[in-house]
Formats: structure tokens, sequence, C-alpha cells
């Protein structure tokens, strides 16, 4: 029996081995489930974002206030002071300020998220990642801003009687969710379009600015009722507008004399149907954004 050297081993045919696994792309997957399933780079893109956007400033995170505050005493000024609508709405400031954090909130997730592709063109270019981690992103940190001026609300309110109740919170819970879904849909179709047509960026905030007047903020909704009638039901059908009433049925009615008599007169009767419906279509024009950045995906690093 004559003994294998060293190099008849290593010239001899090595065993083959089959894996039966499925073959997968080397790209990075994509799709909203694809963002979450990498909650370790999303928390590390929000942190990025919430630095870069305070670099270099000195009042740092009280920009956040700043901003909401000095649209609530101008909007006070103007329509509570001049207009006395603070004599018709019992707690008037109450009242607006539920409707600027809901609108503050929505419009930085729209306008952020829209900017958020062509902001971060060097991450786009090089990492392999969801891209829908942007728009997603920037609606976590409008989130982060919300936080902060729900606890100076619920300090207001607290001293002016204010206890919460259940169905307020389910009111307060239901709102966020409408902003949150509705707002990430309109920042993943926009900051696809607006890698392709920069002015896209522009248009949304033409929109935004709508959003302000299209809503029971600076003047409540029995005024829609008294001037629309029957036609106040397709006023409902905007998503901001019912997310704005919830918040005022989880904040602002607890705060009057009669909670009972002030929900009955300032809000709807139906505003829980068109709640529901309102997560409904959140959620199908989060479908629609999903569907339309995923056909522009391919296409977007060429562009950038």
């Amino acid at each position: 029996m004559t003994d294998v050297t060293e190099p008849a081993r290593a010239a001899a045919p090595r065993e083959i081995r089959h894996v039966d696994a499925p073959l997968r792309s080397p790209a990075a997957g994509t799709g909203l489930l694809e963002v979450f399933r990498r909650r370790y780079l999303l928390k590390l893109l929000v942190h990025r974002e919430i630095s870069a956007r305070y670099q270099g400033s000195v009042l740092g995170l009280l920009w956040s206030y700043i901003n909401p505050l000095s649209q609530f005493f101008i909007y006070y000024v103007v329509m509570g002071v001049l207009f006395n609508l603070h004599e018709d709405v019992e707690n008037f400031a109450i009242h607006m300020f539920c409707g600027i954090i809901i609108v503050h909130f929505f419009n930085e997730t729209f306008n952020a998220g829209t900017r958020s592709i062509v902001r971060n063109k060097a991450l786009v270019q090089k990492m392999a990642m969801p891209r829908e981690m942007f728009p997603v992103a920037s609606m976590l940190v409008s989130g982060y801003h919300v936080v902060p001026q729900v606890v100076i609300m619920v300090i207001a309110c607290v001293l002016l009687g204010w206890t919460p109740t259940l169905v307020g919170m389910a009111a307060l819970v239901t709102a966020l969710i409408i902003i949150m879904v509705s707002g990430t849909a309109m920042a993943l179709l926009f900051s696809a379009a607006n890698v392709f047509f920069r002015d896209v960026s522009n248009v949304g905030q033409i929109m935004t600015n709508f959003v302000r007047f299209g809503v029971p903020m600076i003047y409540p909704y029995t005024m829609v009722q008294d001037r629309f009638g029957d036609f106040a039901q397709y006023y409902l059908l905007n998503p901001v507008a019912d997310a704005v009433l919830l918040f005022q049925q989880a904040f602002w009615v607890g705060t009057t004399d009669d909670p009972a008599v002030t929900a009955a007169k300032h809000l709807p009767a139906n505003l829980w149907a068109f709640s529901g419906l309102a997560v409904l279509m959140s959620v199908i024009l989060l479908g629609i954004g999903q569907l339309v950045f995923s056909r522009l995906e391919n296409k977007i690093p060429e562009r950038l």
C-alpha cells in the first residue's frame, strides 16, 4: 500500500457540495416592511437628522417650540382678538393650539419628507438600504418634535381642569395615526417626484399653506356647518381636518365648562365614522405612495 504524498492530496479533486437555498439579490430589500426590519439603520438615520438640524444652532431644540408658538400668537391676535373668535369659542387658545400641533406635524412630515431623498443623495448613492427609509425618518423626526408640544398642551389643559378620558385618549391615538400614515404617504409620493423635478418641493410648500386654512384650527367647525350645511360632510373627507377635530376631542373639549354640550355643539355627530374613513383613506394613500415609489426607485440614483 503506497503512501499518498502532500502534492497528490492537493491534486485530488475536492467534493462539491450543493446547498439547496433560494438565490437572493445582493441589493438591499425595498418597501416599508424592510425599513422597519432594519430598525437599527432607521434609528441611526433619525439621530443623524436631529443632530444635523441643530448643528451650529445656538437655541437648538428650542426652535421646535418657537416656530409653532410664533404661529400661535399670530393666529390668536388676528383671529382671536381682531375677529373676536375668542368670545364665540370657549378656551379658544386651546382650541387653536390643538390644530397647530396637528398641522405642524403634517406639514413638517410632508415638507421634510419631500426633500429627504435629494438631501441625502450621498447616502442614497453609496449605501445599500431601502430608500423609503428617508421619508419615514423625516416623519419620526417630526414626531419627535411633536412630543414636547403635546406635553405643553397637557400641562395647560390640566391647569384648566382637564382630566383624561378613554374616548379622549382613543381620539388622540387615532389623530396621530392619521397624520403619521397620511404624512408618510405624501412624503413617499413627493420625495420620489422631487428627484426628477425639483419644483415639486415648492409645490409641496404651497400645498401645506392651504392645509392651515382647510382645517378647523383658526375657526370652529360650526362655521363650516353654518355656511355649507349638508355639504359640510365633504369637508370631513380631509383626513387632516378629522385629525384636528379628534385632537380637539382629546384635549379642548375637556377644558370647557360642559364638555358634553361643547362636543355636541362644536364637533360633528359622525366624527368617528369619518375618522375611520380617514384612517382607511390614509392607508390606501400609503399603498399608492409605496407603489409609485417602488416604480421610480431604480431610476433615483442616476437622476441624483
